[in-house]
């Protein structure tokens, strides 16, 4: 009776405790299969009690119960202290940080290289494109309003003469000394000419309201001004003219007028374009305001398209760049190791950052002017911390 009593909860616990250690089990199972355990034991020694009348039998299965109730304690607290120091070494810190150590010597064997970072400042920039121009159908209006210019001095010259010829006949006719109808052919022509004067006013208008309507008032006051200096500076290819249309919602801020542009769309090679002036009509292909720009660079020719890189803020923002070659990828999110002591590395993870042509901008609390960062050897550090975290076999 003893061995079909003893048996059959030695092959349980046994059973228990090893499917328990397995490596397979989530954390969470284990701790279910922990109490499965101890329920099946009080159930099992139930049985035996019941099954057993001899008082000297159910004395020795209750001090067994006791037994087996003490190891069983033992072992649940023993994991749960386990599990406790493996989440303490893999928490991370107030900074959302995971540190990690690395002697002076394995540093050098590995590569591993730092530099301190520097103070920068950053403008956030959006998209925006466009294409230079030529101002062939600016220098054509031109040319019509500098001929109309011409008729219209001529108009005003012949309206002054046939006026005073007018006057004259006026005074000879009271005096009787030239006809009636001397005067009133005097008179139509100077009705004629004030018609052509007229007319030429008109054209005029029509001129400088073509030039607003396509060119916008400040190239129209360069382009129909008796100084020919400021389109001179195009036709000469010191400059060239650009219209950049800005994407949908979006609009130059208030005192900028510099926006950096390329032909090639490598924001690394990009120049400096002046504002000239809000255009009024923009690109028929995009849906955003367009504006004016003059570029002194001369890589650019009418024609070209042109890529645009337009400051969505006055104010600079204070923060550092990081390398690109410092940032490790790591399921979808971006990470650096910053150097927190001679042998220690702590990993911090990049919230919000801005790329740039030098790399990575960064403007937070966390990572600061002055700190050491890993530029080579920060994936090294980074597989070195996921081994630390695989449990050995005979834990």
């Amino acid at each position: 009776m003893r061995g079909e009593t003893i048996e059959p909860l030695s092959l349980t616990s046994s059973i228990s405790i090893s499917i328990i250690h397995s490596q397979s089990l989530p954390e969470f199972s284990k701790g279910i299969l922990f109490y499965w355990v101890l329920l099946s034991i009080h159930r099992e020694i139930a049985k035996a009690i019941i099954r057993l009348q001899n008082p000297i039998f159910s004395v020795k299965m209750k001090a067994l119960l006791i037994v087996c109730l003490f190891v069983l304690n033992f072992i649940l607290s023993g994991s749960a202290v386990a599990d406790d120091d493996k989440q303490d070494q893999q928490s991370p810190n107030q900074n959302n940080q995971l540190s990690i150590t690395l002697d002076v010597e394995a540093q050098r064997l590995s590569g591993l290289k730092t530099m301190t970072l520097e103070p920068a400042v950053y403008r956030a920039e959006f998209t925006a494109y466009g294409k230079a121009i030529t101002i062939q159908p600016l220098l054509a209006l031109r040319n019509r309003f500098l001929l109309a210019l011409t008729e219209r001095k001529r108009a005003v010259a012949r309206f002054k003469q046939s006026g005073q010829a007018s006057e004259r006949l006026q005074m000879l006719y009271r005096h009787g000394v030239t006809a009636k109808r001397n005067l009133q052919d005097q008179q139509a022509q100077w009705q004629a000419d004030k018609a052509q004067l007229d007319a030429s006013d008109f054209q005029d208008q029509s001129i400088n309201d073509e030039a607003l309507l396509n060119w916008g008032d400040v190239l129209t006051e360069w382009a129909l001004s008796a100084d020919p200096d400021k389109l001179n500076v195009f036709l000469t290819g010191q400059q060239t003219l650009l219209q950049i249309t800005l994407p949908a919602n979006h609009q130059l801020v208030d005192g900028n007028r510099v926006i950096f542009i390329e032909v090639s769309g490598d924001r690394s090679k990009a120049t400096k374009a002046e504002l000239i002036a809000t255009a009024p009509q923009t690109d028929n292909t995009a849906q955003g305001t367009s504006y004016f720009f003059r570029s002194d660079s001369k890589n650019i020719r009418p024609g070209m398209n042109i890529s645009a890189w337009v400051p969505e803020q006055n104010a600079d923002v204070p923060g550092v760049i990081i390398p690109k070659s410092a940032v490790i990828w790591y399921m979808d999110q971006a990470f650096v190791y910053l150097k927190t002591a001679e042998d220690s590395f702590s990993r911090v993870t990049l919230n919000n950052y801005s790329l740039t042509t030098n790399g990575y901008f960064i403007s937070d609390a966390v990572i600061k002017p002055g700190q050491q960062i890993v530029t080579t050897g920060g994936q090294m550090l980074l597989s070195e911390a996921l081994r630390e975290q695989i449990p050995d076999e005979d834990d």
